[in-house]
């Protein structure tokens, strides 16, 4: 609002992120978030001039806000439809154009795909081209829209072992790399303030580190023949030219960046594309001591489609524990680096940022991240070529990235990590053979208290003090009603075992039978050490749980005086009842 009441202005001109069509409708120029272009030749597809003026306008209509932010998105496609196409091409029947594209040729396509996640992409990205242009056959259309299962994933969680080596190696890297920023950073510190005699050996040493965090280089030569070499009178402060003794003292490599990385996925779970667009986290002021620090990371996932790009996080470092305490050695290892980097070019926010031996970066092709990838001698984030290096030069066998980020948020922090409850569970938790495995124990010991509540549930007979002279006495309890049995025999009566009267609501049970049914439960316990568990479950559980539920309902003293109480007749009662005798 411009006055109270009114509103303010728009502004006169807006900015469009729109696609361009060049070289007569057969180039692309995608412009992402940052302005940045990627171009997309389609007269280098291997097929008619009409097949690729079709499919570049169809490529193009996507390369909007609203659709393809990044040329993550644009990469996505191009790799697919150079695949398409020479398929196409390779066909006995060429395809002038989409309107001549037949449901066998689409089948025929789909056929020559592997069933990996490759092929899964290639399909799927190229059958959502197609089926944008209202000129595909009806025929072709019918055999385009048909469901493509997606393959079973074969990615795994990392095992304990093998998870926890890698998350001590890069912490033994990174560690490394901080400590020996910060001690530098000390140093220049004291020669910024003028501890140091001008010409000494320490002050030289800190002049070298200034030019350093001013420019990302030591002070070197410019002269032609002598151009990138040290200046002689730093060589010796240095102890070196070569980059451990130059810049490395203040600037991180490559390669611990990817160390970086890997301990913010062990730390919070989240994927190489959201380390790759972290900002720089801000600090929010503390209202307390001022001894805590309190972290606001800005968290960007395309993934989850337009306007839920975006999320934040607050991190608090309190102490060496403490989820903030990984940003704050990540700033102070990274200090130098990003203030030579907004020097360069002001405003430039990402976290992740390297020092490469390379003269210079720009251009040098990186995995994209929707932002610029280097600037000068500097590069930003984390390539998934770069995690490859890293994990093969420390012995392990792949990316930690993939396979960590499954490892932590299914075995670690067991909940979704920027993702659905559905999809952690269908995608992470379900497949993983790790999470199985370690649900059984928890499945059991779920199940084994059903079937003991039920079992406990299953106990049906009445407590008396004394014995009713009406009721029918059996081998283990006095029936009340043995006309009306909920257990019926073929003619009538009951035709349950007498191991059922403990679950019928029929049964009476006073202080005569507590001898005998301890004596029972005595006798089950001891068959249960000389058979098979399951056959011992299958015959007898059932009995033992009802009596075990008995034995709580009398209490400790009575069940311990009705042993003493077991007579001769107890005796060979229950040894009739066990050999099965009394069901005769």
């Amino acid at each position: 609002m411009s006055r109270r009441g009114h509103p303010a202005s728009l502004p006169t001109t807006t900015v469009r992120r729109q696609p361009v069509l060049v070289g007569g409708g057969f180039v692309v120029e995608h412009r992402d978030e940052a302005g940045s272009v990627a171009v997309y030749d389609f007269r280098a597809l291997p097929v008619e001039d009409a097949l690729r003026r079709s499919l570049a306008g169809l490529f193009a209509a996507r390369c909007v806000p609203s659709r393809w932010t990044s040329h993550h998105s644009s990469r996505h496609f191009w790799g697919p439809l150079q695949v398409f196409t020479a398929h196409l091409a390779a066909l006995d029947v060429p395809v002038a154009d989409i309107d001549q594209l037949t449901a066998g040729m689409w089948k025929q396509w789909r056929l020559s795909r592997p069933n990996t996640l490759l092929g899964y992409r290639q399909i799927t990205t190229v059958r959502g081209l197609l089926l944008d242009d209202p000129r595909l056959p009806a025929a072709a259309r019918e055999a385009v829209s048909q469901r493509v299962l997606a393959p079973k994933a074969t990615e795994v969680s990392f095992e304990a072992a093998e998870f926890d080596a890698i998350v001590s190696t890069a912490r033994r890297m990174f560690r490394t790399a901080h400590l020996r920023i910060t001690d530098n950073a000390r140093h220049l510190a004291q020669w910024r303030s003028g501890t140091f005699t001008r010409g000494s050996e320490a002050w030289l040493l800190g002049e070298a580190l200034d030019c350093v965090a001013r420019t990302g280089e030591a002070p070197h030569d410019t002269r032609i023949g002598q151009r990138g070499r040290v200046l002689a009178r730093y060589v010796g402060a240095l102890g070196g030219e070569s980059s451990e003794h130059t810049w490395q003292r203040l600037l991180m490599t490559r390669m611990e960046t990817v160390a970086l990385g890997v301990l913010l996925l062990a730390e919070h779970g989240w994927n190489l594309s959201v380390i790759n667009r972290l900002k720089v986290p801000q600090a929010a002021p503390d209202a307390g001591s001022g001894s805590t620090r309190i972290y606001r990371v800005e968290l960007e996932k395309h993934k989850r489609g337009t306007g839920r790009y975006f999320e934040t996080r607050n991190f608090t470092d309190d102490g060496a524990a403490s989820p903030g305490r990984l940003i704050t050695q990540a700033l102070e290892a990274t200090v130098f680096a990003r203030a030579a980097v907004h020097t360069l070019s002001p405003g430039t926010d990402r976290f992740l940022i390297w020092r490469s031996a390379r003269a210079r970066l720009d251009g040098y092709p990186q995995d994209d991240t929707s932002k610029k990838a280097a600037i000068g001698v500097f590069g930003f984030g984390i390539t998934g070529c770069t995690a490859n290096r890293w994990a093969t030069q420390r012995g392990f066998a792949s990316s930690p990235f993939r396979r960590g980020r499954r490892t932590v948020n299914t075995l670690h922090r067991r909940e979704p990590g920027q993702n659905s409850q559905a999809t952690h569970d269908r995608v992470y938790a379900l497949t993983d053979p790790q999470v199985r495995q370690a649900a059984i124990p928890v499945i059991a010991a779920a199940a084994e208290a059903v079937v003991s509540k039920a079992r406990d549930a299953m106990f049906a007979a009445e407590l008396r003090d004394q014995a009713d002279p009406v009721d029918q006495p059996t081998a283990t309890a006095d029936c009340h009603d043995y006309s009306n049995s909920p257990y019926p025999g073929p003619e009538g009566g009951c035709g349950a075992s007498f191991l059922m009267c403990l679950a019928c609501s029929n049964a009476r049970i006073h202080p005569a039978h507590h001898s005998r049914l301890a004596h029972l439960h005595h006798a089950l316990n001891n068959l249960r050490t000389a058979m098979d568990p399951g056959r011992w479950q299958s015959n007898w559980g059932g009995a033992h749980g009802r009596l075990e539920h008995l034995k709580g309902l009398l209490g400790a003293a009575v069940w311990t005086r009705a042993l003493t109480e077991v007579t001769d007749t107890d005796r060979d009662l229950i040894t009739l009842l066990l050999n099965g005798d009394l069901d005769q």
